[in-house]
């Protein structure tokens, strides 16, 4: 966002004009020294009750006899008025018999921060309520005037609300022509041929008829189910290209992304390649994941079979869900990390360079603990501010019929937070933070943000069928210095999406994009949270801008979080309090 609102702000000097070769941190190996075992205190408390998160998802009936009552459940953190404190978006899906009737009754909802550690629920004045079965949010300045903009995925027709700036949005999906009416699961935003406008990647399921829809006695480890999506028709993704005037335009064919339907579930832009151009990565659910790698020419190339990220490591597709990207090795490219079904488990790839990944899932240590439980919403996030990006996973099942019989699974599952060792390994640390996160529910969306700003990353998750969970990170603040970066560009995509952060010190050499599209049908707050481990200060912060201007910064101090608009200064900011 543009305008942080802050109480005072400091600068620090900056160099321009670095070229690129001169960001040596970027290629570096692996940092070999091991960060201490998980700091004494860190706990996550789900605050979504005291916190006045007053909203119950609504999908389908309870014994979810078809498809579309098992995958809605998006969330978005979203700075709507641009005061400095992320608000909260909630994704709500719909009743059986009021899709076939033609009606809603649910509303998705927006809760305003109040920077006190609760919430207000601003739904209707704000105008978001949504129109449709919902199913998953991002947040983007798709207009480049400083304010985010909120895009829904929906069963049924999408919806773009432009801000207005005033703390209401206005529906401008038929004036901007993004209203596809397949169901559409997740959707991303990137400035993809480098004009300055963010342009929209929309991932579709299936073609699903709710008027006559399949008989629920398909069978799943003996147990009748409902059935899919094998054997349905998949329904195709679409790429809009933005024209800067307010409208889109259908490009998938002219941009080389017209390729076999698949059943996509999860959208994730980000330059995989270090050439300064943002790739695409589609998981798609039962098929081939696609991984789309940008030309530079305003086309792509479809490269997923010959990069190793299409199948699982014996070849196999898996049910991919929800996706997360991270330099978790520290050696300057970006890895992939997707969640996926129950009997299987979910997949890191770690990119070798050259265009090539490989499934690290059982060496890393990943694999294993996520096995039985089906996960959704993810992301690399650093809970323990000890300067290595961990993962966090939400889970839960498809079939309520599971806890019925005594086959070891159940429909509702616990969270995952995988702690990063430093060493290319991943321990389970789930049970040392916390009952909150043992608590089962099926999990969805879920999204990332210091949205109470006091150094540390919280989550929020929407649970399928029931109340939100809100884990505020108890600690981690404490257990290790940190940095909080947020963006702005000087000209065209003034959201900085794409933009690169890289962060140095002593100890750590980390990487960081900007996105607009995260996890599962869900959106991350858009600043940037470094943690910085015992440094107090971080040896240098270089920013590659979309347009891949670089800048870089000497010294900056930890415990701050800072504001950075291209070609000035960055500025100490210190969010205001009632």
């Amino acid at each position: 966002m543009l305008n942080a609102t802050a109480s005072c702000r400091l600068t620090l000097p900056l160099l321009l004009a670095i070229p690129l070769a001169a960001v040596a941190f970027q290629t570096q190996k692996p940092a070999t020294k091991l960060p201490a075992r998980k700091p004494a205190g860190i706990h996550f408390s789900d605050i979504a009750v005291p916190g006045k998160l007053d909203f119950l998802h609504v999908s389908g009936s309870l014994d979810k006899k078809y498809l579309p009552e098992t995958f809605s459940g998006g969330v978005a953190w979203i700075d709507y008025n641009l005061d400095g404190w992320p608000d909260l978006y909630l994704v709500n899906g719909s009743r059986w018999d009021e899709l076939v009737a033609g009606k809603r009754t649910v509303s998705n909802a927006l809760f305003k921060n109040n920077r006190d550690g609760t919430f207000s629920n601003v739904t209707q004045p704000a105008g978001v309520a949504g129109h449709s079965w919902g199913m998953g949010a991002t947040v983007a300045d798709y207009d480049n005037d400083g304010w985010p903009d909120l895009y829904v995925c929906n069963y049924g027709p999408n919806q773009l609300y432009r801000n207005n700036h005033d703390g209401t949005f206005s529906d401008v999906t038929e004036k901007a022509g993004v209203g596809d009416a397949h169901w559409s699961s997740s959707a991303g935003f990137a400035d993809y041929d480098g004009d300055g406008w963010l342009d929209l990647y929309v991932a579709n399921y299936v073609d699903f008829n709710h008027q006559n829809p399949p008989a629920p006695d398909c069978q799943y480890r003996g147990i009748k189910v409902h059935c899919g999506p094998k054997g349905m028709i998949a329904a195709p993704d679409v790429l809009y290209h933005n024209n800067g005037n307010g409208t889109f335009t259908d490009v998938t064919r002219a941009a080389g992304m017209s390729v076999l339907p698949a059943y996509g579930l999860g959208v994730l832009w980000g330059d995989y390649d270090n050439d300064g151009a943002p790739d695409l990565y589609v998981a798609n659910d039962s098929v081939a994941n696609f991984l789309f790698e940008n030309q530079g020419n305003g086309t792509f190339r479809e490269v997923a079979v010959i990069a190793g990220v299409a199948y699982n490591e014996d070849g196999q597709p898996q049910a991919g869900m929800g996706l997360a990207m991270g330099d978790y090795d520290h050696d300057g490219f970006f890895d992939y990390f997707q969640t996926n079904f129950s009997g299987d488990y979910n997949a890191l790839r770690r990119y070798l360079g050259k265009g090539v990944f490989r499934d690290v899932s059982y060496s890393s240590g990943v694999a294993l603990p996520s096995w039985q439980l089906l996960g959704w919403g993810t992301g690399f996030f650093d809970y323990d501010n000890d300067g290595w990006e961990d993962l966090f996973v939400s889970n839960g099942h498809v079939y309520p019929q599971v806890d019925q019989h005594p086959i070891e699974i159940t429909f509702a599952e616990p969270k995952l937070v995988h702690r990063n060792l430093g060493n290319g390994k991943f321990a389970d640390v789930s049970a040392q933070l916390g009952s909150a996160l043992a608590s089962p529910w099926s999990g969805r969306g879920t999204a990332f943000a210091d949205f109470d700003n006091d150094g540390d990353v919280d989550v929020a998750v929407n649970n399928l069928g029931t109340q939100p969970s809100l884990f505020r990170n108890e600690g981690g603040h404490r257990a290790g210095n940190w940095l909080l970066i947020e963006l702005a560009s000087k000209t065209g995509n003034r959201g900085a999406t794409g933009a690169r952060v890289s962060v140095e010190t002593e100890q750590t050499r980390q990487m960081q994009e900007v996105t607009a599209g995260n996890s599962y049908q869900s959106s991350n707050d858009w600043r940037l949270h470094f943690g910085l481990g015992t440094s107090s200060v971080a040896k240098a912060v270089v920013v590659r801008w979309p347009d891949n201007q670089l800048q870089k910064f000497e010294g900056v101090t930890a415990n701050h979080s800072y504001f950075l608009k291209q070609g000035g200064q960055l500025a100490v900011t210190e969010p205001k309090r009632d």
